[in-house]
């Protein structure tokens, strides 16, 4: 009799687990759709609007179309739309693997400090024509902007391993890059020629029109390439978010998970920051819109931060381009609306409970 019951409960649980896991398939199909529908919108918007039907059968069949129609969907607007896509969803996973590595819900790497010294670093060439290394001027803001990006998160890093330094510190440490790197960022506006002062202003608010299929395919690749070891980390990632003993625990070797982890979700957010500038509260707001969705496990939490940020990132594309007629909104602004009352919604939820 016992047995009997016992093979029961576990065909219930079987079949609860089944249908946990078809409700996540179908709701990462959700995004999926969401996402083509909102990129579909920012192709069709511009200074010529199209039907979204006609960019629809230029995206699927681009040679049914006319050849006007096909230049300025594939080589005008896609590159943009297509980075917004890849540039939201490598901030929103660089936000998740923070968030679960760090254990702190506001933890991305707008608040860590990674943006702000992306920006510094850019900033020094575009007031200055200073560069940390000697490469050709056109690559000259990105590679400053990553080399500051990946310095700010090796700062973290060796600072976090000093005795006695927890997880919350660690985030402490990011907010005091973040002003400190701002501070500086000030101090190079105010020294800056009226020229230069405006082309740092521009990049330091974010923006897609610079975007070129290069840039998409740099970007692209890089995530192809940092994907999987996120997705074999799985299950010890899924670990962390029990606390650093129970992951312990479990045989993982927290400190180096943890290390690897900051390295590749600092470069996961310096590339894109150099090539599109700072884009705020993506890789906050995008991992919290999946983990409410779908939940802690990475092999669907990771997947649906990645397809929240771009929707997110897509959507806020869109919105630049609505909200003043005939204007293009610089995207970090957009999203920075957005994300302004998440975060401050985030912050008075955690003052209740704990995350």
């Amino acid at each position: 009799m016992t047995g009997m019951k016992t093979e029961a409960m576990t065909m219930v649980g079987g079949g609860n687990y089944r249908k946990s896991v078809r409700r996540r398939v179908w709701l990462l199909a959700g995004l999926g759709m969401l996402l083509f529908i909102s990129m579909c919108l920012d192709l069709s918007l511009g200074p010529a609007r199209f039907a979204l039907a006609d960019v629809i059968r230029a995206v699927i069949t681009p040679s049914e179309v006319s050849d006007q129609l096909a230049v300025v969907i594939w080589d005008i607007r896609m590159p943009i739309a297509a980075m917004a896509v890849v540039v939201g969803a490598a901030l929103a996973i660089a936000g998740a693997q923070m968030q679960t590595i760090l254990n702190n819900p506001l933890a991305s790497p707008f608040t860590l400090g990674i943006s702000a010294a992306a920006s510094f670093g850019a900033a020094l060439v575009l007031a200055f024509g200073v560069s940390i290394l000697p490469v050709a001027s056109a690559f000259m803001v990105p590679l400053n902007a990553f080399f500051m990006a990946m310095l700010a998160a090796l700062l973290i890093h060796v600072l976090s391993m000093r005795q006695g330094v927890s997880v919350q510190t660690i985030v402490l440490l990011g907010i005091a890059l973040v002003f400190s790197f701002n501070a500086l960022l000030a101090l190079v506006q105010f020294l800056a020629s009226a020229e230069a002062l405006s082309a740092v202003v521009f990049w330091t608010m974010g923006s897609l029109t610079k975007a070129t299929w290069p840039k998409f395919f740099v970007t692209s690749g890089l995530l192809i390439v940092i994907l999987p070891f996120f997705v074999r980390r799985a299950w010890a990632l899924t670990a962390m978010r029990l606390g650093d003993d129970k992951a312990a625990s479990f045989g993982i070797n927290v400190g180096r998970l943890r290390l690897e982890t900051l390295l590749l979700v600092s470069l996961l957010s310096a590339i894109p920051v150099a090539f599109v500038g700072t884009i705020g509260f993506v890789g906050l707001v995008g991992p919290h819109i999946a983990r409410l969705m779908i939940g802690e496990d990475q092999r669907f939490f990771l997947p649906a931060s990645a397809l929240s940020g771009a929707l997110l990132l897509s959507v806020s594309s869109v919105a630049s381009k609505m909200i003043i007629p005939g204007a293009i909104l610089p995207i970090g602004i957009v999203t920075s609306l957005v994300g302004i009352p998440f975060f401050i919604s985030l912050i008075l939820s955690n003052s209740k409970k704990s995350w």
